[in-house]
């Protein structure tokens, strides 16, 4: 089984959904909790969500494994990237209520980790890696665009509803300004959904890592509420929640690639 699925696309736009895997290794499932095998804490969905994308011409990058086995958007060393905050790790032995994730006795050991980080994360950061160079020497400068969701609600991890739309830039520096003015106009251009830019969620790994605006890459992550295009509840796909949202994503990564939202307007009116 391949470790990820990569689309080419003409654009300079990558999208990259590291927590869109499902797959667990036996060895690895029989350790884990009842609760912990149905992978609750996925992004559900996003690969649809965001089907759009290809249609813009974007290269699509998806994993093959659940963020359970290692999770591609933390830091190899484990470094938390929200200090003093709850949060998962590297190999999270915790789900995101805080309950255990694996049988009493079964969490992986450094050395199981190390193992993963070589052969679950290493691969997908190779070809993001690939791909965004590609895609600069083709064009001069390329978009990474970070998909990502969760339930609107998860109080182990934080206080209250979340925002619909979550945007991270690193506060400012994984992205050129023009860039974050343009998606902060979008948001406050629509009514629709509720919106934050660096509230809760500022960027993980690899926003934070691969975003170099001055090296001609501009970083962005999108953390949305679940409840905007699917059943929190039953992980159900909501067909037509994530129609009035799609024109949303459209003109979010288009005003960030600088091209007026064409794809978005064509969307809305099918959708309305």
């Amino acid at each position: 089984m391949d470790d990820f699925c990569l689309e080419r696309g003409r654009l300079p736009l990558l999208l990259s959904l590291p927590h869109d895997g499902v797959m667990l290794p036996g060895d690895i499932i029989r350790r884990l909790t009842p609760e912990a095998r149905a992978v609750p804490d996925t992004d559900w969905h996003v690969g649809r969500l965001y089907a759009f994308a290809r249609q813009l011409g974007a290269s699509v990058l998806r994993p093959t494994w659940s963020r359970y086995v290692v999770d591609l958007n933390r830091p190899p060393d484990d470094v938390s990237l929200y200090p003093g905050r709850a949060t998962t790790g590297l190999c999270p032995a915790r789900r995101f209520t805080g309950d255990p994730l694996y049988l009493p006795g079964e969490e992986p050991c450094a050395e199981e980790i190390a193992e993963r980080v070589t052969r679950y994360w290493q691969p997908y950061h190779s070809a993001l890696r690939e791909e965004l160079d590609r895609l600069r020497d083709l064009h001069g400068y390329v978009l990474l665009w970070e998909g990502h969701s969760i339930r609107s609600e998860v109080p182990w991890l934080f206080e209250g509803r979340l925002p619909d739309l979550n945007l991270g830039t690193a506060e400012g520096s994984s992205c050129s300004q023009p860039v974050e003015q343009r998606i902060q106009a979008v948001c406050a251009g629509q009514e629709a959904y509720t919106w934050v830019l660096n509230g809760r969620f500022k960027g993980g790994y690899i926003t934070r890592h691969y975003g170099d605006p001055e090296g001609g890459i501009d970083a962005v992550q999108l953390e949305l509420a679940q409840c905007t295009y699917m059943d929190e509840d039953s992980t159900a796909f909501d067909a037509a929640r994530a129609a009035r949202l799609q024109p949303v994503l459209s003109a979010l990564i288009e005003a960030a690639l600088g091209r007026r939202p064409r794809m978005a307007r064509r969307l809305a009116a099918k959708a309305g």
